[in-house]
């Protein structure tokens, strides 16, 4: 008697499915579409088999190509033009099946340079049409009443083709979509609060990928629509998707912390030895910060670009950045809950709008640049400040007394300082907030591994709010002596560190900068400081530091002595100018310095020696 086998024993194999069984028809350069006439219909509504599709693809050589080509193109063309059927399920699965062929395509060409699948398909001119046609398919699908998994995947769509190659300059089929703009499309998803919370993100990332687009070197239609874009729903939806971003990320480094703190004492001696190994934390943060690279720089580029997105960096984002709360409706048979007894919660830690959760990102970002990434992310960040810190209207709100925040900056710990518990400082005017994260940065990162381009940028915020400051005549009411002792250190440090730091970076460059901030203060401090006790703070910190400045001064002139002889020096017009200017700085804060005392001198000397003593005793 034989014993039959089980149907669901391992030995079983598993059947084909229909679809697979179709690519390998294509892929053999078959065409199973001569069986019936309605071939197409059938197809659409089987479910599409990614791994599947992927594969054949991926495995293809140059020669089976030249045999599938005709076929690869046959499905593009019959995929885009099902896009415009009514069907649901035939709609979508048209669209995920030109998700897989993309994809695959540009892995396959990425992988292997020794042909570019895509040119073959696509670099002739019968498929022009069925480009042309691609995007306005995608322009009903967005804008038309279809299921959103339809237009969600339209999306994704969107970003495989535009995301494809590492280079976005060397994408062919980028050309098409600048030509046939979608850009008033993805300004109606933004304008829309339900399709913004849906797709918000991916329109946004769409947008910048497409804005960077031979930005340089030709004309860009979505450079241009975005720089003049003034639908304050759409610009204001654009700000949220960001904000909304980077307040999550804070919420998380928040919550990372508050788990921190309530961990074991094993915890805590981990902690100490931390800084040999690489955390899964750290690496989980490194990716959280690498997923927001996208939206910083879209951030970035509406901050270049359009006036009026400054707008919107003060309008306070009520849906996204406040604290869960709990239902405000009560049951008839429940007992009323004691409100004393109900946990606080504190909203001084939850951003408010943009700006204040920028500033509280780079707080964080701040504290982690031990590789490229965190650098070039913590870059992006100084350039942010520095759009934000040249716009005249930012400025003025930044200022303005009566529009203050609590912001909760978070600081790295040191040994030699002792942080605050409370994070959340006195609310101030958010230049202020600014002032105290660049103040931060200067004091954090003077390490051997010096990131001079981090710090040019950084004093070039600083430069640029003083000059605000001075051309507007704004008094901002700042413990300005912070700011004084962090630059002063920041020279000191080049001062030590000369003979390390030289050989790397041109220390001189930076150092002229810092001069340049301490001569806006000694030459126009009269016109933006708040109290006249800050001029007294201001003279008594260069008196007790004129050490650094002689220093500073002394290194130039060895370092010219050493490189230029005397009689090239008007040869070298550029090194010569700069030459003469440092000195020139730092002989004229001298100067002062002396002058500062010899003031003191006299004024001593013209009273009695009665009111001298008494005037001594007071200082």
């Amino acid at each position: 008697m034989t014993s039959r086998k089980r149907s669901g024993s391992g030995s079983s194999k598993r059947p084909k499915e229909k679809v697979v069984y179709i690519y390998e028809l294509f892929f053999r350069g078959e065409d199973p579409t001569t069986e019936s006439t309605e071939f197409w219909n059938e197809f659409f509504l089987l479910q599409p088999n990614v791994e599947s599709l992927e594969a054949e693809i991926t495995k293809l050589t140059y020669e089976q190509f030249i045999i599938v080509n005709k076929n690869l193109t046959l499905i593009f063309q019959k995929s885009i033009e099902m896009m415009e059927t009514d069907h649901p399920k035939r709609l979508f699965n048209s669209l995920q099946t030109l998700c897989s062929l993309f994809y695959a395509m540009y892995k396959k060409s990425s992988t292997d340079s020794s042909f570019n699948c895509l040119n073959e398909i696509f670099g002739n001119e019968r498929m022009d049409k069925s480009i042309r046609q691609l995007m306005n398919n995608c322009n009903q699908i967005l804008l038309g009443e279809v299921a959103e998994r339809a237009r969600f995947m339209c999306l994704k769509l969107l970003l495989i083709i535009v995301t494809g190659t590492d280079n976005i300059s060397q994408n062919v089929l980028l050309e098409y979509l600048t030509t046939y703009t979608l850009f008033d499309d993805f300004v109606r998803l933004l304008s829309d609060s339900t399709l913004r919370a849906q797709h918000g993100h991916d329109v946004v990332i769409l947008l910048t990928v497409l804005v960077n687009y031979r930005k340089h070197e030709a004309a860009n239609p979505y450079v241009v629509q975005l720089s003049i874009l003034a639908d304050e729903m759409a610009l204001n939806g654009y700000g949220q998707m960001i904000s909304q971003s980077l307040i999550d990320f804070c919420r998380q480094y928040m919550q990372s912390l508050s788990n921190v703190q309530s961990s074991s004492w094993f915890s805590s001696l981990s902690n100490i030895v931390g800084n040999m190994f690489v955390s899964d934390e750290g690496c989980e943060r490194v990716q959280q910060i690498k997923a927001n690279n996208g939206l910083l720089l879209a951030l970035y580029e509406a901050v270049h670009l359009n006036r009026n997105f400054i707008t919107t960096l003060a309008h306070t984002q009520a849906e996204t950045s406040a604290p869960p709360s709990p239902s405000n409706t009560l049951n008839l048979a429940e007992p009323v809950p004691d409100l004393a007894s109900a946990p606080i919660i504190d909203m001084t830690q939850y951003p408010t709008n943009l700006l204040v959760a920028v500033f509280q990102y780079c707080s964080i970002v701040m504290q982690d640049n031990k590789n490229e990434s965190s650098v070039a992310n913590l870059k992006l960040c100084f350039l942010i400040l520095t759009c934000i810190s040249e716009d005249q209207y930012a400025n003025s709100m930044m200022h303005d007394s009566n529009l203050t925040f609590k912001v909760m900056l978070h600081r790295a710990q040191m040994r030699h300082r002792k942080l605050n518990i409370d994070r959340v400082g006195k609310s101030q005017p958010l230049a202020a907030t600014l002032l105290d994260l660049l103040v931060e940065f200067i004091v954090s990162h003077l390490m051997k591994k010096f990131p001079m381009e981090l710090y040019l940028l950084c004093v070039g915020v600083i430069h640029r709010i003083l000059c605000y400051q001075k051309r507007c005549r704004v008094r901002l009411n700042y413990p300005w002596k912070e700011l004084w002792s962090a630059l002063i250190g920041l020279l000191r440090f080049l001062v030590n560190q000369e003979q390390t730091l030289v050989k790397k970076c041109n220390i001189f460059y930076l150092s002229v900068q810092v001069v340049n901030i301490f001569n806006l203060f000694i030459t126009y401090g009269d016109t933006f400081l708040a109290t006249t006790n800050s001029y007294d703070e201001l003279y008594y910190e260069l008196n007790r530091e004129e050490k650094v400045f002689s220093e500073i001064h002394a290194l130039g002139r060895c370092l010219i002595k050493k490189t230029i002889p005397y009689h090239r020096v008007e040869q070298w017009s550029s090194f010569y100018i700069f030459k003469h200017f440092i000195f020139k700085q730092c002989v004229f804060v001298r100067e002062l310095l002396s002058l500062s005392s010899a003031i003191f001198y006299c004024f001593s000397t013209l009273f009695s020696s009665s009111i001298n003593s008494t005037i001594i005793n007071v200082l």
